[in-house]
């Protein structure tokens, strides 16, 4: 296997023996193979396209087949094997609908009928099984495709929810069946990244929409990170639709429900919060869910990503819905919680009632702009003299102390405001307020990244500059493909000045990297002290 998809990969360069994420070569190989499979699907799609042919059944498709290869999805090998078949079952019914004369790679493969015929095939077709391509290109392929595996857990995202946009489809078969190109040049390729940038955007868009018109604008809430005595749930992932259907079946049953890592923002929500044994915020981000899934006495379920290996000690407890999975965890495929409720009825749950701190969510975009003159106006009296985004994926990897240290150092007069799981290196610090305005804002999810953008614009008009006018740093953590079709949204947005670490993507060359230093200015944290410094003088 070769892996360098994710901010952990072995050794800065790429995973080849185990990934350090959990995956195992089987699903290594599957993923790649699903991947290639997707390719294959896409030059037709394209072709289709052209001809006012298209399918939202296999678009949904697609979109979830790429999602489910993304850092910490799914670990299950068993359930790629119908996807790998299905995306080439899409392929030949286009096939047959399109003049296309491709003869050879991902337009022709038939997948083999046996699992070991099929890790034969997926070793073959993995990130290096090119040896003719130059490492630069390679790099903006991947680059590339790691975006479209953000984009595309998006555009899921708010499909569930109701919210699609034909051209976010049209752009992934158009850059997946681009990546097939034999001599590709590199603009091109970085167009079509920055590109997939403007497009993530619309996805992002869509799923603000999606969740604010389905559960209402986030409004600031406590949230307690205590417990109840009493029978518990704990869910964890990104899945709104899962926390609500989870909500109204556990509804009068004496459970308590808890969120846990990125499901933490959903409290601010009005939909949601509305559940009177809707209770609190229970541990903290993914990479920490051993220990604390651990302690937790109840039941657990893990929505989207991030899933890690269970432990044996609560591997009976967890369950995996949507595209989630592990091998030997029960996966609820319906959004029937039933087995995760009758589960958390079994088991002891909390002895007593445990005060906690208690921390603030619901900072929304619409919650900032609703007292953007409050702000406008200590910005020009300076009350405020500086706003910090600090924000991103957290993960296990040394050096992500920075973000606790730089926050604990930007001085009394900034704002910082956080989303992602990057927060929880910080999020229950209590950093006081400024006139009544918090000084750390939690604007939510990865998911919310929308939602900062639309703040850091509206803070512009205000201003009437440009945002990397204002007085606003970003100071983003990286670990996953979110954060790559983030990161390309921001470019596509003319963005300058990005601090970015705990380290820089493995598969970014200097080449590629001397690129986007040129044109973004994007650079690597160093110390909280001298990046402070720099960027406050």
């Amino acid at each position: 296997m070769f892996c360098y998809q994710c901010e952990q990969t072995a050794k800065g360069e790429g995973c080849t023996k185990s990934g350090v994420c959990g995956k195992q070569p089987d699903v290594a190989a599957l993923q790649d193979l699903l991947i290639y499979a997707v390719k294959g699907l896409s030059l037709y799609a394209v072709e289709a396209r052209k001809a006012g042919k298209s399918d939202l059944q296999m678009d949904r498709f697609v979109c979830e087949a790429i999602f489910s290869t993304l850092t910490n999805v799914d670990f299950d090998p068993e359930r790629f094997v119908p996807m790998i078949h299905r995306a080439v079952e899409y392929r030949e019914v286009l096939k047959s609908r399109v003049s296309l004369d491709v003869s050879e790679g991902p337009a022709t493969f038939v997948p083999e009928k046996t699992m070991e015929g099929l890790l034969a095939q997926g070793e073959r077709t993995g990130v290096k099984s090119d040896p003719t391509i130059s490492p630069d290109i390679l790099s903006l392929q991947q680059l590339l495709i790691y975006g479209i595996k953000g984009l595309a857990a998006y555009a899921d995202h708010a499909a569930i929810l109701g919210q699609t946009d034909d051209k976010v489809f049209a752009f992934i078969y158009e850059a997946m069946a681009a990546t097939l190109e034999k001599n590709p040049d590199v603009n091109d390729l970085v167009g079509l990244a920055l590109k997939c940038g403007e497009i993530n955007l619309r996805a992002m868009e869509l799923l603000d929409a999606a969740n604010t018109g389905v559960y209402g604008h986030p409004v600031p809430t406590v949230v307690p990170l205590g417990v109840k005595k009493g029978k518990a749930i704990l869910v964890s992932g990104h899945d709104l639709k899962d926390l609500e259907e989870l909500l109204k079946q556990s509804r009068g049953k004496g459970i308590h429900v808890y969120t846990h890592g990125e499901m933490l923002p959903c409290h601010g929500y009005p939909e949601l919060k509305k559940y009177d044994h809707f209770f609190g915020h229970y541990g903290t981000a993914w990479q920490n869910q051993a220990k604390e899934f651990a302690a937790f006495p109840g039941a657990i379920l893990m929505t989207t990503n991030c899933i890690q290996k269970p432990g044996e000690s609560y591997r009976d407890n967890i369950f995996t819905s949507g595209l989630v999975g592990w091998p030997g965890v029960q996966h609820i495929g319906n959004r029937d919680f039933a087995p995760v409720i009758e589960k958390a009825l079994a088991l002891p749950g909390f002895a007593e009632d445990v005060a906690g701190k208690t921390v603030m969510v619901g900072f929304g975009r619409n919650a900032v702009m609703g007292v953007a003159g409050q702000v406008i106006a200590a910005v020009k009296n300076k009350a405020i003299r500086h706003f910090f985004l600090v924000g991103g994926c957290d993960g296990a990897k040394a050096g992500r102390n920075y973000y606790t240290e730089f926050v604990e150092k930007v001085p009394s007069d900034c704002v910082v405001m956080t989303l992602a799981c990057g927060k929880f290196r910080f999020f229950d610090k209590s950093l006081g307020d400024i006139g009544g305005i918090p000084r750390l804002l939690d604007i939510g999810q990865c998911n919310d990244a929308y939602s900062a953008i639309q703040i850091a614009v509206a803070l512009a008009n205000a201003f009437e500059c440009g945002v990397n006018d204002l007085p606003l740093s970003m100071i983003l953590s990286w670990y996953e493909q979110k954060a790559c079709a983030i990161l390309l949204t921001l470019f596509h947005l003319g963005i300058r000045d990005i601090r970015l670490g705990p380290s820089l993507p493995a598969f970014i060359t200097p080449n590629v990297l001397n690129v986007l230093v040129e044109k973004f200015n994007i650079m690597p944290i160093t110390t909280p002290d001298e990046d402070l410094k720099a960027i406050l003088g």
